[in-house]
């Protein structure tokens, strides 16, 4: 396991150093998209029309974040924990080769597609633990900016945050396509057969000795 340090915008040669499973800060921007925030940004992409926000280079948080008005008027953020991830495998690859992020972060793992658009754009996910939506919103130092609140609401909008040393990001999909979590469902795909085997022999075993006792008993 290596740590890194890196600072937005990504370039290809930062994700190209990760490996599945070694830990990454981040400092700079985080975007936050949801489903339909990236619904939105497909859809504008669709129709020519420029995005809010430049997403080259930048990190995507699979996030709804807790955000209210503070004093004057500014946002603060109370909490951003990740949602789960796969929520966005349909539509994760895409969005990654027309938007160019280099980094995606949420919870739990992602599929085939997104994997394959990760080695084919030089990008990496990682995942921030779940269930430390205030831990997270201690690291964000300003919200930048946020797009198509009204339309949205704040959950699904798209938010961009000022982050310092945003973390611990655990890589499980790196620019090679090497994925953690399909790894290991193979291992457990694999072992599966033998697993059942050995319960059900164990079951037998345990049903002789209670025939045997029964036996015992007439």
């Amino acid at each position: 396991m290596r740590v890194h340090r890196l600072r937005t915008p990504l370039s290809d040669s930062d994700v190209e150093r990760l490996r599945v499973g070694d830990v990454v800060y981040v400092t700079g921007l985080v975007a936050t998209a949801r489903d339909e925030a990236h619904r939105r940004v497909l859809e504008a992409l669709d129709a020519g029309e420029p995005l809010p926000v430049d997403l080259r280079g930048l990190v995507l948080y699979h996030c709804g974040p807790v955000v209210r008005r503070g004093p004057g008027g500014s946002w603060e953020v109370v909490a951003a924990g990740p949602t789960t991830s796969m929520r966005m495998e349909g539509v994760e690859a895409e969005f990654i080769a027309r938007t160019g992020v280099k980094l995606v972060v949420g919870k739990g793992g992602m599929g085939g597609r997104t994997a394959e658009a990760l080695r084919r754009h030089k990008a990496a996910y990682a995942v921030f633990t779940g269930g430390a939506g205030a831990l997270a919103a201690e690291m964000i130092e300003r919200v930048v900016g946020v797009y198509w609140l009204e339309e949205l609401g704040i959950p699904e909008a798209m938010w961009v945050f000022e982050v310092r040393d945003f973390g611990p990001l655990t890589v499980v999909i790196d620019s090679t396509g090497r994925n953690y979590y399909e790894e290991r469902m193979r291992e457990v795909r694999a072992r599966a057969p033998r697993v059942a085997e050995e319960l059900a022999a164990r079951i037998e075993e345990i049903l002789g000795r209670a025939r045997g006792v029964g036996a015992r008993g007439r």
